[in-house]
This record gives structure tokens, C-alpha cells and sequence, in this order.
């Protein structure tokens, strides 16, 4: 099926292909893809839309030893394609196989881990200096999407890079699709939108070009001043150039007679360079052509159907948060919601069909939408922050220093909290119990199920402090009726059933399986009483004195590091309390200090006993 593709286990066997067979090897590679995501799951549409350019820049730099980086590294599958994981891609996102993005450990093609978003040109900087004070001679690349380039990081790199003029092999390509996750948003979204239908001024450039190398030094500096001129008069700035980097561009990403002579001629010069590409998400894949967004990221699906709607009974937590925030922003004019660029993953796309107004997407800038919400917060709105556990630790600064120094009421809806499966440790939830604890005055919650979040939300937005509420990736558990929004108790736990041998404090994802877990050893005669946390700041200090003194044995239960996080939090307060001098037996179980691979969630959590079975062991340990 792929006859060019085959005889490809590196990407010094590109360099003898001719230009027909390049785009035969596109048309493979594409195929090949499309074959291997439809079975694992994953990252399509940005892998598919960045095909040619992938194999034009292996063709034309000398890889591994120049230094390629991904941004986010989710486009990155025809780059592990060609670069001898072919075989392997059948494990892509499996336990044991292939990482979804970028992994330093996994080839030496790939330089630079990545997962996050924003971050290759600051890392290719380092790679570029590197080799100009060791006096090498290799080229570092980043590729970094439009969606990318939003972030403050990507232009406190680009400001940094932009001083060393000459003196750098260093080359951003600024891939352009007009896509993140969702449609892009801003106004640098805008100004390369303008750069796109100005075809005048592609034309001059490149005339200009032509023209510069033929006339005398002064001459050739009047007419770089002329071309500037007529720039600022045809498009409103030369943002780039301003930076220091020498602009390149537009050009056709999925065109090898552009890209190829484009890339070679750039090859010959010093950076700081920035190359902008068009491409198409999804390209080649008319399904995800049509919905980028859907096929953004993919479970396994059939190719010839394509992604299907899910068809699950159960709500997640995340439509489950969207719905009670819309129910909630109905009756209080004063509640807005924003997102980083994930309208659609944080469910907030429902909120901004009901209120335009009140919904803000900032792009891919987590810093700058915390501190947003401080502004909003201080003219008396209640901004709902509404953002992956992974990225809110992008954030962290502006969370302490705008929101809890000034005790702002910004409530932070934390999204995949703890085990994200197939995502792996770039996006794991494990760590903002831990990092939101250290902070003063910061309430945090964790629902147990959809009625507590329900019952959180609206005491969070109602509480006039700062809040942080954490729910897990996934379905709900779908409980009947579905409860009405009430507030609940700051600091207040439940207490699910009660044992005079074990006592299980848990809180969020996991009281489910400890209340399972403490029924089915009941029925091995073994006592055990379950106590459902919700607030893991502040303790419910009456609740733990109360669990503690029912049973000699106490188990705490998390899908959080245990360094720091709500087991830690128990323990200080027991020591405080003079509990621990009793003889009292007690045991952390969460995520233990190390890094958790990618897999699928439930095998995870039986690895780390935090399902059901593996709760049952670890009691039945303790009794022995």
C-alpha cells in the first residue's frame, strides 16, 4: 500500500527521492496516518495538515543533527513516521508505545519533549545559543502554529532571539492554519489574516528581493527603507521584522515547489529567521477538513463512518459543569466565563451561544487570562475561569499574586483533574491540590460526583472569595434525579458509612470507588467507613477527628500526587492535633513521586490501586 513510504526508515532517504515521488510519499504518509490514528486515537488534524512541510524540512536540514522542535508536538506524527517509528505506530498512545507528542527519551529526532503549547521557540533559542558558544555548526528549528504564537512565552522569545541579528542559525516557522483546537482568536490572528489577502505586498517583496542584489550598498540600504515604507502603507505594521527576525513569507505549506527552494535558500543564511506557512488542518481528510475541531483529537474510529456523535447515556463532568454554569448565569447577570483557546474542551461553547457577552476565549494565554479575571473580579463580576489542571500550572503566579494576595472572587473550574489516560504526562492532572494548597485563603473543592459539582459551582460563585473546583476527565456517574444547585458548607464533608476497623478519607474522583470498595469488604466482614472530603482547603477538621476516632486504621485516597496534596494536608493537621502520638495508623494513597507513563485510564488506575479493587487490597494490607 505504501511503496515510497516503505524504503523511508530515515530522513537522509528523502534526499534521493525526486519531486514526483515527494508528493506520491506526501500522499503515503497522509494514508498512513489517517490508518494509524483511526485505531489508536489521537492528535489528527494538525498531524495531517503539516505532511509536506514535515518532509520538506527533513529534506532539506540535516536531522537529527540539526535540531527540530515541535510546538506542543501533537502535529508530529508524519515527523515519527519518517523518522524510523513507522513500525511502532500501531502502539501510538498504548502503554508501552509510542508518546502522543514529542519524548526526548524516544528518538534521537526528537530534541526537545514537548505537550504544552508555546514553548519551541524559547527551547530552540537555547539549542541555537548552545551551538554559537560551542562553536558548532548546526541549525535549530522551531515550528510553532498560529494559535501558538498567542502566548506571552512564544513573543518573550521571539523579543529575546531578535537581538542577536546575524549571529544565530535559528528559524521559526510560524505554520498558519488559523486553528488551535478551535478557531483561532485575536488580533495577531487578524494582523496574519491581512499579511494573507495582501498579495501586493508578497509581490513586492519579492521583487524588492531580486532587485537588492544586483544594485550598489547604498542604494541597497535606500531601498530597504523604501520597502519598509511601502510595508507600513500596505499592511498595518511589520510585527516580526520590528522583533528582530527576518521575515519570509507567506507561502504555500503543502506545496513543495515553494517550500523546498524557500527552505534551501533560508538554509544559506543567519538567523534569526521566521518563515510563515499556510496550510490546512486536517488536509486530505475531508471530514476533518470540514470539522477541524472534531478531529482534533480522536478516540479510535472507524474510517469509513468517520467520528461518530457519542451515543453515551452518562453526562461528563464537563457538560455536566457547562449546563449549571449556564443555569447559574441566568439568574446573575454578573457571572462571565473565559477559556484559553478551549471553548469546546472546557464545554464553554454552549455558555457562548446562550451570552456572547459574557464569554471571553483569550487564546492560548493561561497567565493572562487569570489575571483577566482579576480585573473583571475587581469591578464586581464573578469571572469563571474554566481551564485544564495541566495548563492551570502555567498560571500559578497570577493566581497568587492577582487573585488570593488581593482575595479577588475568581472561581478556577479545573478540568482533567487527575488521571488523563492516552495524554500522558505532558497533560496529567496530578499536581494542582498540591501547588493551590501552598496558597492562603483559597478554597478547594472536589466533587465526588455531578450533584456535588452542581452544588459546588454555585456555592463557588456565590462565596465572593477565590475558588478552585477540580473534576476528573469523563463520565459522570449519572445519578438519578440530577440535583438542583445548593450551597453546601464551607469546609464541610459527609460521611458516607461508618467502620470501627478502616477509615477511608477520600475525596474527589475516587469516594466512588472507596464507597464501592468498603461495601464489598463488608461483606468479607471487614468494617470500614467511607468519609467523602469535598474540600481539601479548608479540612473538615470535625469530620477527620471523627473518622479518626471510629478506627485505629486510616486510609486517605487521591488521584493526586501525595507529595503535598490532600493525604499531606490530613497528616499536618493530625500532627497538629496531637493525633498522631495515639498510635494511629495511617496510609497516603494517590499518586506516588514519579512519572506516570501514557495508557488507558482505567489500567492506570488499577496500577496505582485507585480503583475499586486496588482499594480493597491495600485495606486488606493495613489489617495484616
Amino acid at each position: 500500500m505504501y511503496p515510497i513510504l516503505k524504503k523511508i526508515d530515515t530522513p537522509s532517504a528523502l534526499r534521493d527521492l525526486t519531486q514526483d515521488e515527494l508528493i506520491r510519499l506526501a500522499e503515503e504518509v497522509r494514508e498512513f496516518t489517517i490508518d494509524c490514528v483511526s485505531r489508536t486515537g489521537g492528535h489528527l488534524g494538525a498531524s495531517l495538515g503539516v505532511v509536506e512541510l514535515t518532509i520538506a524540512l527533513h529534506r532539506v536540514f540535516n536531522t537529527p543533527k540539526d535540531r527540530l522542535i515541535w510546538d506542543v508536538g501533537h502535529q508530529s506524527y508524519p515527523h515519527k513516521i519518517l523518522t524510523g517509528r513507522r513500525e511502532q505506530m500501531s502502539s501510538l498512545r498504548q502503554r508501552g508505545g509510542l508518546s502522543g507528542f514529542t519524548h526526548r527519551g524516544e528518538s534521537p529526532y526528537d530534541p526537545f519533549g514537548t505537550g504544552h503549547s508555546s514553548t519551541s521557540i524559547s527551547a530552540a533559542l537555547g539549542f541555537a545559543i548552545a551551538n554559537r558558544l560551542s562553536g558548532g555548526d548546526r541549525w535549530a528549528i522551531a515550528v510553532i502554529g498560529d494559535g501558538a504564537m498567542s502566548a506571552g512565552m512564544a513573543f518573550e522569545a521571539l523579543n529575546n532571539a531578535g537581538q542577536y541579528k546575524n549571529e544565530l542559525d535559528l528559524l521559526v516557522v510560524l505554520n498558519d492554519n488559523e486553528m488551535s483546537i478551535s478557531r483561532n482568536v485575536g488580533a495577531l490572528s487578524a494582523y496574519l489574516s491581512r499579511i494573507l489577502s495582501g498579495p501586493v505586498y508578497t509581490r513586492l517583496k519579492g521583487g524588492t528581493g531580486k532587485v537588492l542584489g544586483a544594485i550598489s550598498l547604498p542604494l541597497l540600504d535606500a531601498a530597504r527603507r523604501a520597502e519598509e515604507h511601502m510595508k507600513g502603507m500596505l499592511i498595518p505594521g511589520t510585527l516580526f521584522e520590528e522583533l528582530g527576525m527576518k521575515y519570509f513569507g507567506p507561502i504555500n505549506g503543502h506545496d513543495f515547489r515553494q517550500l523546498l527552494p524557500t527552505l534551501k535558500n533560508i538554509r544559506d543564511l543567519k538567523g534569526p529567521l521566521l518563515l510563515h506557512v499556510v496550510t490546512r488542518k486536517g488536509k486530505g481528510f475531508p471530514p476533518a477538513e470540514v470539522n477541524p475541531c472534531t478531529y482534533h483529537g480522536v478516540s479510535p474510529f472507524d474510517r469509513s463512518k468517520g467520528v461518530l456523535p457519542s451515543n453515551g447515556v452518562k453526562p461528563t463532568y464537563t457538560q455536566v459543569f457547562s449546563e449549571t454554569l449556564i443555569q447559574l448565569a441566568k439568574a446573575n447577570p454578573k457571572i462571565c466565563a473565559i477559556t484559553a483557546a478551549m471553548p469546546e474542551g472546557t464545554g464553554l461553547s454552549a455558555f457562548h451561544e446562550q451570552f456572547p457577552h459574557r464569554f471571553f476565549d483569550v487564546g492560548i494565554a493561561e497567565q493572562h487570562a487569570v489575571t483577566f479575571a482579576a480585573g473583571l473580579a475587581c469591578e464586581g463580576y464573578v469571572p469563571v475561569v474554566a481551564i485544564y489542571s495541566s495548563f492551570m500550572q502555567r498560571a500559578f503566579d497570577q493566581t497568587a499574586h492577582d487573585v488570593v494576595l488581593q482575595q479577588l472572587p475568581v472561581v478556577f473550574a479545573l478540568d482533567r483533574a487527575g488521571i488523563v489516560g492516552e495524554d500522558g504526562p505532558t497533560h496529567a492532572g496530578f499536581y494542582d491540590l498540591t501547588f493551590l494548597r501552598s496558597l492562603p485563603n483559597l478554597v478547594i473543592m472536589a466533587p465526588a460526583d455531578e450533584n456535588q459539582l452542581r452544588h459546588m459551582l454555585l456555592t463557588a460563585v456565590n462565596l465572593g472569595k477565590p475558588v478552585a473546583i477540580r473534576y476528573p476527565r469523563g463520565a459522570a456517574l449519572n445519578l438519578d434525579p440530577p440535583q438542583e444547585p445548593e450551597e453546601i458548607v464551607i469546609g464541610s464533608g459527609r460521611i458516607l458509612c461508618e467502620g470501627d476497623q478502616v477509615s477511608i478519607l477520600a475525596v474527589g474522583a475516587v469516594v466512588f470507588p472507596s464507597l464501592q470498595a468498603a461495601e464489598k469488604l463488608r461483606a468479607e466482614g471487614i468494617r470500614v467507613g467511607v468519609y467523602d472530603l469535598r474540600f481539601v482547603k479548608p479540612l473538615d477538621e470535625l469530620l477527620i477527628r471523627r473518622a479518626v476516632a471510629s478506627a485505629p486504621i486510616v486510609l486517605t485516597v487521591e488521584e493526586n500526587t501525595v507529595c503535598g496534596g490532600a493525604g499531606a494536608a490530613i497528616l499536618e493537621f493530625l500532627a497538629a492535633d496531637g493525633a498522631l502520638d495515639r498510635g494511629l495508623k495511617i496510609r497516603n494513597l494517590g499518586v506516588p513521586d514519579r512519572i506516570i507513563p501514557h495508557g488507558p485510564t482505567t489500567l492506570l488506575r488499577n496500577e496505582l490501586k485507585l480503583d475499586t479493587d486496588g482499594i480493597m487490597g491495600v485495606v486488606r494490607n493495613l489489617l495484616k
